[in-house]
């Protein structure tokens, strides 16, 4: 079985306790499933608010604009979670 890689970085991965997860996929997920999945696994956290402000790459593709109900994830791919940064 193939998976799909989420990534957190920042306040993401500070809520997540973890950098990434992998999950187990035989065929593609939506990004929506995939969010609540990454919810699921980290109960008692604040993964849900900061993921809910977070930009998302697929791969190296921007979907945040996108709906999470209609972008598609494949196994093998990479889901990036980058919450808004301060300065610049």
């Amino acid at each position: 079985m193939q998976t799909i890689r989420l990534r957190y970085w920042a306040a993401a991965r500070s809520a997540a306790g973890t950098a990434e997860d992998l999950v187990e996929a035989d065929a593609p997920w939506t990004l929506a499933a995939l969010v609540a999945e990454a919810v699921r696994r980290h109960p008692g956290t604040r993964l849900a608010d900061v993921l809910a402000v977070c930009s998302v790459l697929v791969g190296e593709e921007p979907v945040s604009t996108r709906v999470p109900d209609e972008v598609e994830v494949g196994p093998g791919e990479t889901v990036e979670f980058l919450p808004p940064f301060a300065g610049g």
